[in-house]
């Protein structure tokens, strides 16, 4: 595990947004939109994007590896200061994520190397019952919030 990858508590947000979703994959569209829209209302349509396609990682994980029929997965979104986090939170706390090169052939397997490419920090976080996986994007100095 990289310095990047160790867990950090977050800084007390300034916004934030809790959202949860059926383990389907229509759910993953409307928490990429829903991200976005966030990061556009709370003065960071730069960020928007990218965290569109973080939110999008995280919740396409979740589904595939963590979720279990009937049970919800957990999105949250929060600023403060320095960084805009996205966590993805599903009852699966076994199934540890992990990254591995793909082959050219694999039609997944590249989720979390955008994750880590895209965001500035990125962890896990085992819970009692399931996991957290979060990823932040670093919030650009001198911005209108």
């Amino acid at each position: 595990m990289t310095d990047s990858c160790l867990p950090r508590r977050p800084k007390p947000y300034d916004r934030h947004d809790e959202v949860s979703y059926t383990p389907y994959p229509r759910s993953i569209p409307l928490a990429r939109r829903r991200v976005a829209q966030l990061a556009v209302d709370w003065g960071l349509p730069g960020l928007a994007g990218d965290a569109a396609l973080l939110a999008s990682e995280l919740c396409t994980n979740a589904l595939l590896h963590g979720c279990l029929r009937d049970r919800l997965f957990r999105v949250e979104t929060s600023l403060n200061d320095t960084a805009l986090r996205i966590a993805v939170t599903d009852p699966r706390g076994e199934r540890l994520p992990g990254t591995q090169p793909p082959r050219p052939d694999d039609q997944f397997g590249r989720g979390l190397l955008i994750v880590r490419v895209l965001a500035g920090r990125w962890a896990v976080e085992r819970l009692t019952v399931g996991k957290t996986v979060w990823a932040e994007l670093d919030v650009p100095m001198g911005r209108d919030a």
